[in-house]
């Protein structure tokens, strides 16, 4: 393959060589025309001899050999368009070979097995903060668009997460696909592929499916029960640029309430319904790892299995194995690494509570409660969740829709019950 692009690269040159000479003639050839015909008036005025002129006095031989420059242009213009197809023919050839090139670099690229989990991944997703975020949105759900069974608010936000990002690729997976996908993109770290596969309830799958999506890919995530109230690229404020960024979220809950361990796991948490992310992360690579070892050792203690729906600790299971909980100890613990972060002073949930502006920590977005978490002024969902939040007086309002910050409606626990 690369003795090929090698040879190809060779030819180009050869051709580009020669479509200058053939440009550099036809700037030459006028000169020469010229020439001609200035030797030819001196010829006439100084040779009285008809012999070669013909009725309105122009010379035949040099007619004909003006006819000739003419003829041979034309031959070389048509030349020179044929080449000039032909390379970028060559050219468009070789970026493809290129790209399918590094496509079978990549399916190449196996981590060593002497690797740590960790390591691993960082071999495969390298995290490179200077890139820009991928415009990429991945939803799943169990049904497909065409099914009865989708939902209807469910439908209208996957059209509008199309509808008001136009550019982006908008991917919705199924069980099936998502499944997939996975095996393909960690097809060289078998521990990832079979914890997936073996997580004992589809909620810990959707869980654990975001961070392994955003972290070889990147782009938006966002839950199917999600609306987008403003355009992607609103989120980020003007003063902020895009480059220092690897990471946007939201505040899932800042509750105020003493008895929110009977709702929460953590004092404050970090929402994982909609995340923002460049391919790579460090927040991603260690919640990945960090999923990938507790489920390993629940497999290995036969402790892989989860309370029934039912219970009331079932939600705080969740949290604390693939969801908000783990998400939330994992980013702190980001903040709190100076060799990752750059941060030098303690942070802890405190330097969060009661935002009502975005805030920037090292390479993370934080945004206010709510920001991605609107919910309907009047709906039985909003009221409960007013009464469990409790939130802090500055914040935005859970039913204020037309908030500047106000990014994200989410339709809260629904898809939780359903699934």
């Amino acid at each position: 393959m690369l003795k090929t692009v090698k040879i190809r690269q060779i030819i180009i040159i050869i051709l580009s060589s020669l479509i200058c000479l053939v440009l550099l003639y036809k700037l030459i050839s006028p000169n020469k025309n010229l020439q001609l015909l200035e030797l030819n008036n001196n010829n006439n005025n100084n040779n009285n001899n008809n012999k070669y002129e013909n009725k309105d006095g122009s010379n035949n031989l040099f007619g004909l050999r003006l006819n000739d420059q003419m003829e041979l242009s034309q031959k070389l213009d048509d030349i020179a368009e044929k080449l000039l197809k032909q390379q970028e023919k060559r050219l468009s050839q070789l970026e493809e070979d290129k790209i399918n090139l590094e496509r079978q670099l990549n399916e190449m690229k196996k981590p060593s097995s002497d690797l740590s989990l960790r390591e691993k991944l960082a071999f495969l997703y390298p995290y490179d903060q200077n890139k820009k975020f991928p415009a990429y949105i991945w939803q799943t759900w169990k049904y497909g668009l065409n099914d009865n069974k989708f939902g209807k608010e469910y439908k209208q936000g996957e059209e509008q997460w199309a509808i008001q990002n136009p550019g982006f690729v908008h991917e919705l997976f199924n069980d099936d696909t998502s499944r997939a996908i996975i095996r393909y993109l960690y097809r060289n770290i078998p521990e990832i592929v079979k914890v997936y596969d073996s997580l004992p309830h589809v909620i810990l799958r959707s869980d654990f499916f975001r961070f392994l999506i955003l972290f070889a890919k990147g782009g938006i995530y966002a839950d199917v029960d999600t609306l987008p109230l403003q355009p992607i690229p609103n989120w980020i404020p003007e003063n902020v640029d895009p480059s220092e960024l690897g990471m946007i979220i939201g505040i899932e809950s800042d509750p105020i309430d003493k008895n929110w361990r009977k709702f929460y796991s953590r004092r404050l948490q970090f929402a994982n319904w909609v995340i923002q992310s460049k391919p790579g992360h460090p927040i991603l690579r260690e919640i990945i790892a960090s999923i990938t070892d507790i489920s390993l050792e629940k497999i290995k203690k036969n402790e892989n299995q989860i309370r029934s729906e039912n219970d009331k600790e079932f939600i705080l299971d969740v949290m604390n194995w693939t969801g908000d909980g783990i998400f939330t100890d994992v980013i702190l613990r980001y903040f709190n690494d100076y060799v990752l972060s750059g941060i030098f002073s303690k942070v802890t949930w405190k330097d969060f509570t009661k935002m009502d502006v975005p805030k920037l920590v090292s390479d993370v977005l934080v945004l206010p409660v709510n920001s991605f978490g609107v919910e309907d002024k009047e709906s039985k969902e909003s009221k409960e969740l007013n009464e469990i939040k409790q939130v802090p007086k500055n914040a935005i309002d859970v039913s204020d829709q037309s908030h500047p910050l106000a990014f994200v409606k989410h339709y809260k626990h629904r898809v939780f019950k359903q699934s």
